[in-house]
């Protein structure tokens, strides 16, 4: 009976101490004070971080920032369309850490496995993200992604030939112009805007009306100069063409080159889209990947990034900080009546064959 109250006494005294050693370490920073939420000490290896990100969304300066808060190092690799990163992701690129997906690929990335769940506990600044983006269908319980940037697909056009501003998406299949339109080189949203310019959902599912819309953009082909995403703020700065299918952004970093150059969203309505924070289920860095995720939505990090890019930040408080030819301009921050008339591309399941081939169809042909 003695022996076993001893014993059962050390187990105790070394269960206690066990514990508060193990409190210091998880609850408290070098300096005794509280850790930050992305306390990366369950991550092994090397401070290094794999970031997969679209083409215009690196910024050395806010990596180097990052590495000179937390010693960690963030490596860059690129993609230039959702397609392509869903493919590098899906034929075993299992480096990356934090990738950002747009909005409907979150889903489809989700059902695939290839997706962590969120650790909210990590990621505090996720209270600042903007009302309007929680709760959307493409992450309806905010498990996987965090939204980051968001914008409006429209029309960027040369006012001093188009003097009068474009209503409707129909101006696309002008005669007048052709040979100086360029269209969005992303078959989601080319065949989103034929839809809405023909009165559908750009999310329907309906083979008839998706073989319409395919119709109305062979229609269109002939006075197409180039199906772009990268390029077509420049051709419009050099007056390569007039008109842009578009996303906001570029279109906004063409007006400050040149003074001429607008951006419309037709009254048909088109794409709001939102590009998420995610983490890789494959990353054996999770923890430092929240960290990350929570730096690039602080309120001085996304403002930066919201005036470099000139993409709206979904960290809420930014707007207001932002300078005033930021906040007013109709390409970056669209007022709650343009939000109104726009929708949320989801995945569209299986229709997504009907998709692939009209898209396969208008490029060949």
């Amino acid at each position: 009976m003695h022996n076993f109250n001893q014993s059962k006494f050390l187990r105790y005294w070394l269960t206690v101490h066990l514990l508060f050693l193990v409190g210091m370490l998880v609850g408290c920073g070098p300096s005794g004070e509280p850790s930050l939420p992305g306390d990366i000490s369950q991550d092994v290896g090397a401070k290094e971080l794999f970031y997969f990100t679209w083409s215009d969304y690196v910024d050395q300066e806010l990596l180097d920032g990052f590495e000179t808060q937390t010693g960690i190092k963030v490596i860059v690799d690129t993609f230039s369309s959702n397609e392509e990163l869903l493919a590098k992701v899906q034929s075993g690129a299992t480096g990356y850490d934090v990738v950002v997906p747009s909005d409907f690929m979150v889903s489809i990335m989700a059902k695939q496995g290839l997706l962590a769940k969120l650790d909210h506990a990590r990621v505090p600044n996720e209270q600042f993200i903007e009302p309007f983006l929680r709760d959307l269908p493409f992450d309806p319980q905010q498990e996987y992604a965090l939204p980051y940037l968001w914008g409006t697909v429209g029309i960027g056009y040369e006012s001093s030939v188009i003097e009068t501003p474009p209503t409707s998406w129909n101006i696309l299949w002008d005669a007048r112009y052709k040979g100086r339109i360029s269209m969005l080189n992303d078959q989601r949203e080319v065949f989103g805007m034929a839809l809405r310019s023909l009165g559908h959902s750009l999310n329907s599912q309906d083979p008839l009306l998706i073989e319409q819309a395919k119709q109305k953009l062979m229609a269109q082909k002939s006075l197409v100069k180039s199906y772009t995403s990268d390029s077509f703020d420049h051709l419009l700065v050099t007056g390569d063409i007039v008109l842009a299918h578009a996303w906001g952004g570029p279109i906004a970093r063409a007006m400050q080159e040149r003074a001429s150059i607008k951006y419309v969203v037709p009254q048909e309505g088109g794409t709001i889209w939102t590009d998420c924070l995610v983490v890789l289920a494959t990353s054996p860095r999770k923890a430092m990947a929240f960290q990350f995720m929570n730096y690039l939505i602080d309120t001085k990090v996304a403002q930066m990034t919201s005036e470099r890019l000139l993409f709206a930040s979904a960290n809420r408080l930014v707007k207001d900080r932002v300078a005033a030819a930021v906040r007013n301009n109709p390409a970056v921050y669209p007022t709650e009546e343009v939000i109104a008339r726009m929708e949320w591309m989801v995945d569209a399941g299986e229709a997504m064959r009907y998709y692939d081939r009209a898209w396969t169809e208008l490029k060949v042909h």
